[in-house]
C-alpha cells in the first residue's frame, strides 16, 4: 500500500510538474494568439459580418477560438481560469435565454458574462506586462491586446446601454446585421478610446456621456503609462549582472 501511495504521489508530481512547464511555455506565445485572434475579429469578421458577405458560423467560430485561446492564457492562474469558466457559462446562458425570452435580466447575464471574462484576462495580461523581467515581443504584444480589450470592455457597456436605454446615442444604426453584429458601437468605441471623435455616433444619455470621457481618458493615459513602464523594465533589467 505504502509503494502505491509513493508512486500516486510521484505521479501527481509529475503530473503537477508538467502542467508547470506547459504554463511557462504557453504563456507569453499566447498573448501573440490574442493579439491575432482579436485583431482578426475587430478589424475584419465583424465588419465583414456587419456588411452581410459572412456567414454568421464564421464569426461564431472565431468567438469559440478566442474563448480557448483566453483559457490557455489565463489557466496559469487558478482565480482567473475560474473566473473566465464562470464568465462562459453566465454569456452561453444569458445568449440562450435572451433569444427565447428577451429581457433586461438575460442582457445582463450575457453582457455580465463577458465583462467577466474581459476583466480577468486584461488582469492576468496586465501582470505579466507590468511585471518585473526583461520586455520581450510577446509582453509588448500582450500590452497591445490589453488596449484592444480597453475598447472591447466599453463597447460591451455601451451595447448594454443601448438595448436597455433605446436612443442612449444618436445616428446609431437601430435595424440591420450592423448594429446586430455590434459593428457600430464597436467602431465608437474605438473613435473614443483613440480620441478620434468623428462626430458620426455621438453618445446622449448622461451615463454613455461619462463612460465616453472615461474612455478617452483611458485612452491617453495608458500609452504613456505604458512606454515608462517598458522603458523602466528594459532599464533594469540591463542593470542587472
Amino acid at each position: 500500500m505504502s509503494a502505491m501511495r509513493r508512486s500516486s504521489t510521484m505521479s501527481l508530481e509529475t503530473w503537477r510538474s508538467r502542467v508547470g512547464e506547459w504554463h511557462q511555455v504557453t504563456r507569453e506565445p499566447s498573448l501573440t494568439a490574442l493579439l491575432v485572434i482579436e485583431s482578426v475579429m475587430i478589424f475584419l469578421i465583424v465588419p465583414l459580418s456587419a456588411m452581410g458577405t459572412l456567414p454568421e458560423w464564421i464569426l461564431s467560430t472565431m468567438f469559440i477560438i478566442l474563448v480557448l485561446t483566453i483559457l490557455v492564457a489565463t489557466w496559469h492562474s487558478r482565480i482567473a481560469a475560474a473566473v473566465v469558466l464562470v464568465a462562459i457559462v453566465l454569456s452561453s446562458v444569458g445568449t440562450l435565454l435572451w433569444r427565447e425570452h428577451p429581457s433586461p435580466l438575460t442582457e445582463w447575464l450575457s453582457a455580465g458574462g463577458r465583462l467577466l471574462a474581459i476583466v480577468a484576462l486584461s488582469v492576468v495580461i496586465a501582470r505579466t506586462v507590468f511585471g518585473p523581467g526583461r520586455v520581450t515581443m510577446h509582453r509588448v504584444q500582450g500590452a497591445i491586446v490589453l488596449y484592444l480589450n480597453f475598447a472591447l470592455f466599453f463597447f460591451i457597456i455601451y451595447r448594454l446601454m443601448e438595448v436597455l436605454v433605446s436612443g442612449s446615442f444618436s445616428n446609431l444604426p437601430h435595424s440591420g446585421s450592423e448594429f446586430g453584429s455590434g459593428a457600430a458601437l464597436l467602431y465608437f468605441s474605438f473613435t473614443t478610446l483613440t480620441t478620434l471623435g468623428y462626430g458620426d455616433i455621438t453618445p446622449v444619455h448622461p451615463l454613455v456621456r461619462s463612460l465616453s470621457n472615461l474612455e478617452g481618458v483611458i485612452g491617453q493615459l495608458y500609452p504613456a503609462t505604458l512606454l515608462a513602464r517598458l522603458v523602466s523594465l528594459e532599464i533594469a533589467d540591463r542593470r542587472q549582472p
